[in-house]
């Protein structure tokens, strides 16, 4: 379905029947026009007030456009009309969590009418940390999993908590190989996490047993050649590159990628990976590329990045006057003691959950603010151009697919990384230490450039942090941190969904 064919189901949507209403609003919400529906969802459920399906669909609508509170709010009035229905519940539960409201007993409910559903028991383990009973929650997975140690995304999920204060990640997978040492998906989540920590060393033990298990399969050799490559073993790494069969997915192309890198071979990246750029819907391979074709002076390179336009620094001061205010209020809602598994951070904190879909008055003038500043810059876009990640054609609505709050201390820095599903990447500083006799340019943002791969290769850009300072890129654009030695690096950042073209 296309913007036009939206359009036409919303000027002639079913309003006075409920259930052509249902289905129509489905229809649009699986095909990404949320936005498009809410108006009418809003008054089918006035016409029809006693209908949970109608109030469920403004629930769905809302949540799906970012508008939290009101996806809270509907869900209320569909679980008084239809308390039984596990869905509803689910929905429910999940949205007074993202709204920042206290949701262990709504996900209990949940529970109780769907014991089986896995979203459910994640969600009411992430409910209990936001309520600051992470053991409750470590426990309750950990329970869960010992009863079904197949369930991957649980143990996932009980990993990068296990990760994020501080413990060893991966005890509950460990203990479940023990047990079912056959168990492929295990042995290849078990690499997967240690890669993610990032741990290559433990990634290869890993690998190691698994190969000795399960025998030789091809993830494990590509694997194997990429964590090899991460741990700095380069003779070793081209010796098993070299026995590989050449890639024909981006996702495992970019591993190849990576290695070619470290070596500075950015004709070889671009001659693997260009082929495949038709198939990289994810976006995964163009950061690669936007280094190849900097190190080989391709002119794509310019093309891709070098319009000043993509990078916009605004200053918010005079608009966020309550900063400090909102520094306690992102304080209080770092819970962990150790850095995500999977996230670019080391030597701080990271949030959980979407913060800007946090109901909390801070946040909500947050919120504000940010988007009018999205708005700004997306305006100042250079024009459309073909096949160009950031300058789209269509430009709206400007959703916000994911935010979070970093706390650096002493040391501390951001690995240089990429957002490549998203459309717009950010960094608004809340708060910072005197940066000024801490080193050259300490805890500065770095564009454009992957120091682990290529440290011979300079920024594109470096931005000076200052409070209130918002920064603003493409998701695809390389970016990261210098460290800093001591003090507290406070910010929010967010990405900006890329919109449908179609």
């Amino acid at each position: 379905m296309d913007r036009t064919a939206a359009t036409r189901i919303v000027s002639a949507f079913p309003i006075d029947d409920a259930a052509n209403a249902f289905s129509a609003g489905l229809d649009l919400i699986r095909n990404d026009y949320p936005e498009l529906l809410l108006p009418c969802a809003r008054e089918a459920a006035r016409r029809h007030s006693r209908d949970a399906r109608m109030h469920q669909l403004v629930g769905i609508a809302a949540r799906n456009a970012g508008e939290s509170r009101l996806a809270y709010k509907a869900f209320q009035k569909a679980a008084k009309y239809a308390s039984a229905d596990p869905l509803i519940a689910h929905s429910l539960a999940r949205t007074a969590m993202e709204a920042g409201k206290p949701a262990v007993a709504l996900f209990e409910t949940a529970i109780r009418l769907a014991p089986q559903n896995g979203e459910v028991l994640q969600g009411h383990a992430a409910a209990l940390i936001a309520e600051g009973r992470a053991q409750d929650a470590m426990e309750g997975l950990s329970a869960i999993l010992g009863n079904n140690p197949g369930w991957l995304e649980g143990h996932r999920a009980l990993a990068h908590l296990r990760g994020q204060l501080g413990l060893p990640a991966t005890e509950a997978l460990d203990r479940s190989l023990i047990s079912h040492p056959g168990a492929e998906p295990l042995h290849h989540l078990r690499v997967s996490l240690l890669l993610e920590t990032p741990d290559p060393i433990g990634a290869l033990d890993a690998l190691k047993q698994a190969r000795q298990t399960i025998g030789e399969r091809g993830w494990i050799s590509l694997l194997e050649a990429h964590a090899t490559s991460e741990a700095g073993q380069k003779s070793a790494a081209e010796t098993l590159f070299a026995r590989l069969p050449s890639p024909t997915t981006p996702n495992d192309a970019s591993l190849h990628a990576r290695w070619m890198l470290r070596n500075e071979r950015g004709d070889d990246v671009r001659a693997l990976a260009e082929p495949l750029l038709h198939l990289d819907t994810d976006r995964i391979l163009l950061p690669y590329l936007a280094l190849a074709w900097r190190l080989t002076d391709d002119p794509k390179a310019k093309w891709l990045e070098g319009d000043p336009a993509l990078v916009k620094v605004i200053e918010l001061a005079d608009k966020l006057p309550n900063l400090p205010k909102l520094a306690e209020h992102l304080r209080s809602l770092h819970f962990a003691s150790a850095a995500p598994l999977d996230q670019s951070v080391h030597g701080g904190t990271q949030t959980d959950g979407n913060l800007l879909l946090r109901d909390e008055e801070p946040i909500n003038e947050l919120r504000k603010v940010l988007r009018a500043a999205v708005a700004e810059y997306v305006d100042g876009l250079p024009p459309a151009t073909d096949n160009h990640p950031t300058a789209i054609a269509v430009r709206e609505p400007q959703r916000i697919a994911g935010s979070w709050s970093v706390r650096l201390s002493g040391s501390g820095f951001h690995r240089d990384h990429v957002h490549s599903q998203g459309w717009i990447s950010s960094a608004l500083y809340v708060a910072l230490p005197d940066l000024a006799d801490q080193g050259h340019k300490a805890g500065w943002l770095t564009l454009g450039t992957e120091h682990d791969l290529l440290p011979s290769l300079p920024p594109r850009q470096v931005v000076e942090p200052k409070v209130g300072r918002l920064v603003l890129f493409p998701s695809t654009m390389w970016h990261g941190t210098r460290p800093f030695t001591e003090g507290e690096r406070l910010t929010v950042a967010f990405d900006i969904a890329r919109p449908k073209q179609t």
